[in-house]
């Protein structure tokens, strides 16, 4: 495989990475009191500033859009809001690891639109790890213990409709990242995502909370790390590898979260949960061995 393809899986393992990181401090956060729409609120705010000040001094030029992608990139901001949103009110009528799940049915969307939109076909290898990675993931999240048609039928909604937001927030992103570069594309991704937050709850709302040192660590990380450095390594990784690829890497997010809690919570990794990490690594290098062959 080509260096480009390498760097593309190494971009999007990294995101995956850095988002588990943030998903167990958000956890953290909510337990000292933070709700799921504060957090999207100030996460999207924060990131957008972040990302606006790095531009500004690094390349101020990529800051130019042309005004028939406006409504494109304002598009793209209101599904990544919504994608976080639905996440997080999935996880507020379900357990964490169905929401888990659910989200990441994602890769089998992204495939499925891919095939009857784009006229990509799938290779044996890459139909393979698809069945893998959602296996995997079914595994390590330890969702066979969980009596899923028993769940709250919001949570499931919520669950699958952040699943098909990802879903579009990945052909949105590629499909912007043919004319602009990964940082442009999440700048007014993450803008338009912070004014879509600000509309649906009062303005500003979760950065007028008081909050200790540590709470400000850990939501200066989850909103720097785990979002505009996580969305733009993911959005490099996307520029250079296929959306279904893509998709099928970033499984490697709740494996990781597994991983995780394993070493720093002290949780049990019960042997079909290690199976289904193994599940999804090895679906990630047959993608890799698969593209290579071909």
């Amino acid at each position: 495989m080509s260096s480009p393809g390498r760097f593309g899986y190494l971009y999007v393992a990294l995101s995956a990475l850095l988002f588990a990181i943030s998903g167990t401090a958000s956890k953290f956060l909510f337990l000292q009191g933070v709700t799921p729409y504060q957090l999207v609120q100030i996460r999207t705010v924060i990131a957008s500033a972040v990302l606006l000040a790095w531009i500004a001094i690094a390349d101020p030029s990529t800051l130019k859009i042309s005004r028939q992608s406006l409504p494109r990139f304002i598009l793209l901001g209101f599904v990544l809001a919504a994608t976080m949103f639905a996440y997080f009110y999935a996880i507020s009528k379900i357990q964490v690891a169905a929401a888990i799940l659910l989200q990441y049915q994602s890769p089998v969307l992204v495939a499925a639109y891919a095939l009857a939109f784009s006229g990509e076909r799938h290779s044996t290898s890459t139909l393979l790890a698809i069945a893998g990675s959602g296996l995997g993931c079914y595994l390590a999240v330890g969702a066979y213990t969980l009596d899923l048609l028993s769940l709250n039928k919001a949570g499931i909604i919520g669950g699958l409709g952040a699943a098909a937001f990802l879903t579009c927030y990945t052909f949105l992103s590629e499909s912007a990242l043919h004319r602009y570069k990964p940082w442009t594309v999440l700048f007014y991704a993450s803008l338009f995502a912070a004014a879509a937050c600000n509309i649906l709850l009062s303005p500003f709302e979760g950065l007028t909370r008081s909050y200790n040192a540590t709470q400000w660590f850990w939501i200066l990380f989850i909103s720097t790390a785990g979002t505009a450095v996580s969305l733009g390594l993911y959005n490099k990784g996307l520029r250079m590898i296929r959306s279904t690829h893509a998709s099928v890497t970033a499984t490697l997010q709740p494996i990781a979260a597994t991983v995780i809690a394993f070493f720093f919570l002290d949780e049990i990794m019960r042997p079909w949960q290690v199976v289904g990490v193994l599940l999804v690594v090895s679906s990630i290098i047959l993608l890799q061995v698969g593209k290579e062959k071909r």
